[in-house]
């Protein structure tokens, strides 16, 4: 199958190339995000593989169909990008990789919890400067405290054994339908509302969906302790940037560490050091000292990006073979074979 592959950067051609041995498909890398305009750029091609800021609007979807494309195959376990109601009318088969490694998307979360706790980006500019002062590098100890996991899935169950198992804190988890390993914790569940009062530290780790969009609003951020760490590594749109500026602005919070934004697409993944960040609430967040920007690289380790290919290119020898993917990495199954 010829597959063109949107928004390819340098490092994902390796792990592709490395996965492809074993499956024998036509790969074409196009470092461009795939849009409806960019669309027409996968004539020839029976599959498009798109990442997570690639957008998969209907009018993209309908230029996909248009010039032959039968197979979206995502590298993301989200697939909020996706129009799949129109997928579903064009008959366009879409699959996902419902999970890569959760442990490096969960270790990430806790990666930014423990440099904004102990002030780790701001030791480091200080002692290359010669500056080996302590004054405003006070932290706390995480054991003992109360870690708030909301989602408690794949990457949920690994960050709370983490943060229970591996700093002794208190856990509480917020979500319908957690994970038995995390039961098995000792962590308690409770609603949203009850997890932000009572968390030291909250780490958000659900899907993006209509009823969790801006899940972190202002009433929401308000309930938080004054004191407590929020991290997002899950998707930005369920944080209310504007709202957690002006919590930041008025010292309504703690520390913030992101690794999503949920107006990233135009900034995520490109270098922007020539000319400068044009969102102006984005900049805005850079300018605290207790915030931690990462640029969505949580999923970003050797085997994370191994697995995403190998599942990736799984699913479409499937839909080649049997004109259908694996039922569990399916968000939109085609009527009719490939």
């Amino acid at each position: 199958m010829r597959i063109a592959l949107f928004s390819s950067k340098p490092f994902d051609a390796p792990f592709f190339d490395a996965a492809n041995a074993a499956h024998g498909h036509a790969i074409t890398h196009l470092d461009v995000r795939l849009t409806p305009e960019t669309a027409v750029l996968a004539r020839g091609h029976g599959a498009v593989c798109a990442f997570a800021n690639d957008d998969l609007s209907a009018r993209t979807l309908d230029g996909l169909s248009a010039v032959g494309v039968r197979l979206v195959l995502l590298r993301s376990a989200g697939f909020n990008h996706v129009d799949l109601e129109r997928a579903e009318a064009l008959d366009l088969a879409v699959a996902r990789v419902p999970a890569y490694s959760p442990y490096a998307v969960a270790e990430h979360a806790v990666a930014l919890a423990l440099a904004l706790d102990r002030k780790v980006h701001r030791a480091y500019n200080r002692v290359r400067e010669g500056n080996f002062a302590l004054g405003g590098l006070l932290g706390t100890d995480l054991h003992g405290k109360t870690a708030g996991v909301v989602g408690a899935g794949r990457i949920g169950a690994v960050a709370a054994r983490i943060l229970g198992a591996g700093f002794g804190m208190r856990l509480l988890v917020a979500d319908p339908h957690p994970d038995p390993a995390v039961l098995e914790l000792g962590a308690e569940v409770v609603e949203v509302e009850d997890l932000l009062e009572a968390a030291d530290l909250v780490t958000l780790h659900c899907p993006l969906t209509p009823d969790t969009y801006h899940l972190l609003d202002a009433a929401a951020i308000g309930r938080m302790k004054r004191d407590a760490i929020l991290i997002n590594t899950s998707r930005g749109g369920l944080v209310d940037t504007a709202a957690l500026v002006a919590a930041l602005k008025g010292d309504r919070i703690g520390a913030v560490g992101l690794d999503v934004y949920e107006e990233e697409a135009d900034l995520f993944f490109r270098d922007l050091s020539d000319r400068g960040v044009p969102d102006d609430v984005f900049a805005r967040l850079l300018t605290f000292p207790n915030v931690i920007v990462t640029g969505h690289q949580g999923f970003f380790t050797r085997e994370a990006l191994s697995a995403i290919a190998e599942t990736t290119l799984a699913n479409a020898t499937a839909f080649e073979r049997d004109g259908a993917v694996p039922e569990e990495n399916a968000v939109c199954a085609a009527r009719h074979t490939a």
